[in-house]
């Protein structure tokens, strides 16, 4: 597929690194030639310097042969302009990040796609969507509904104390009955376990449940899940303003903002349930005058991934139960899970989430990228006579980096396990590692 992305900052040179691994012709565009320069040497694309709204610039990198041509400058304007004259031009399909929610209204899409917009993504909506999916689900690292919340997906740390620790899979048979384990993340490798395999204390566990079992896993798990009632957020960034419009009323919330000019705009702006404080949320005696100790959760969501990280580490120190930070350094990552951060939020791979399921050629979608296990999962409907359908999952010989979790069939979710068949139009949840797409279109087209 050849694709071509507009925008060489943060999300549009992640998108290349990783499509790029999925073997797609990939070209990457940008008016500045040292960001350009910055990625050629270590990813094999192709970089152009152009300007993405320029018709001779577009005509130049051949866009009328485009598959997907994807704006994601940080300019709004730009990125809808690119891609109304991309699609004009001959590109098949595009995709603009933008910076207003209002724009993904269901009212408003069709006046875009009338305008040669296909799909628009604003990550701050997305990640605020997540970090308030993180707070109503505490004692979870990761949480994410599928198939319209029958299923979740959500990953936990494993505590010495657990039911399950120190146990192999396949000794959980009545457990197993309650969820089903897609990935064990062990020190910095994701593992797609077999029943031989054993759950260890410190494991990051990603598994699949129904929604009717949810009550009984955080004692499985060795955790013990609790109401949040008072946080406290370092950073009045454009997600955090998101993540507060989202969050209940009863909630009380304070945010600690350093710039005068963006504190006044957020009084303005939030809740009445918000209050705002000018301030460095570094500031550990500013944080103890403001109820840190009693607060239960901290979010740190400035553009600083290390004062993010460190914030959080010192939120724990004060007892704060729930962390959660906003990761922008892929290099981080691992760097947040080694300090117990609970929940890393990262545009990029929200971004990448999207494009995902623009790409899949089988009937995919709610495509997610877990930031912490390198690896995604996805809704893909079974195709009639697609090979999936054909024998049982233990039969299947599935790719080590593929599992399914769970599926919908007729309206009722269920789990499932090696003698599990799927039937056609079954809604199967598929948990995959980088580089697996075509594996998967395999399988279900």
């Amino acid at each position: 597929m050849k694709i071509i992305i507009a925008g060489a900052g943060a999300v549009g040179t992640h998108l290349a690194r990783l499509l790029v691994q999925e073997n797609h012709d990939i070209i990457l565009m940008d008016e500045d030639r040292e960001r350009l320069s910055s990625i050629k040497d270590n990813v094999e694309l192709l970089s152009r310097i152009g300007n993405c709204t320029s018709l001779k610039a577009l005509s130049d990198v051949d866009v009328k042969n485009t598959d997907l041509f994807i704006a994601v400058t940080t300019e709004e304007s730009k990125n809808i302009t690119a891609c109304m004259l991309a699609s004009n031009l001959g590109a098949r399909k595009t995709l603009a990040r933008i910076d207003n929610y209002e724009y993904l209204l269901p009212k408003n899409l069709e006046f875009f796609e009338k305008l040669g917009i296909d799909s628009m993504i604003y990550p701050e909506m997305m990640a605020a969507k997540e970090i308030v999916s993180a707070l109503k689900n505490p004692w979870t690292r990761v949480w994410w509904e599928l198939c319209n919340g029958s299923i979740i997906l959500s990953g936990a740390k494993i505590r010495e104390n657990a039911i399950i620790s120190n146990r192999y899979i396949h000794e959980l048979v009545p457990e197993n009955k309650k969820f089903h384990v897609v990935a064990i993340k062990r020190n910095n490798q994701t593992l797609i376990p077999t029943g031989k395999d054993s759950i260890l204390p410190g494991d990051i566990l990603y598994f699949t449940t129904l929604r009717k079992n949810l009550h009984e896993l955080p004692e499985m798990m060795g955790k013990v899940s609790f109401e949040t009632k008072n946080i406290i957020i370092m950073g009045g960034s454009r997600i955090a303003l998101q993540t507060v419009q989202y969050l209940p009323d009863n909630i009380n919330v304070k945010i600690v903002e350093k710039d005068r000019e963006r504190a006044e705009m957020l009084v303005e702006r939030t809740p009445s349930n918000v209050t705002v404080f000018l301030g460095d949320g570094r500031d550990t005696e500013l944080l103890v005058n403001e109820g840190i100790n009693e607060a239960d959760a901290f979010l740190a969501l400035t553009g600083n991934s290390e004062a993010n990280i460190l914030a959080c580490i010192a939120a724990k120190q004060h007892g704060v139960k729930k962390t959660i930070a906003e990761v922008e350094n892929l290099d981080y990552i691992s760097l947040a899970e080694k300090f117990d951060i609970g929940t890393v939020i990262n545009k990029k791979l929200i971004a990448a989430s999207k494009i995902y399921e623009l790409l899949l050629k089988a009937d995919a979608s709610n495509i997610k990228n877990l930031a912490f296990a390198n690896a995604n999962v996805g809704e893909i409907v079974a195709h009639p006579n697609s090979k999936v359908t054909k024998k049982l999952i233990k039969n299947l010989n599935l790719p080590s980096d593929i599992t399914f979790g769970a599926l919908i069939r007729n309206g009722e979710p269920m789990l499932v396990d090696g003698e599990t068949l799927i039937e056609p139009y079954d809604q199967v949840v598929v948990f995959f590692l980088h580089r697996s797409m075509k594996s998967i279109e395999n399988f279900f087209s």
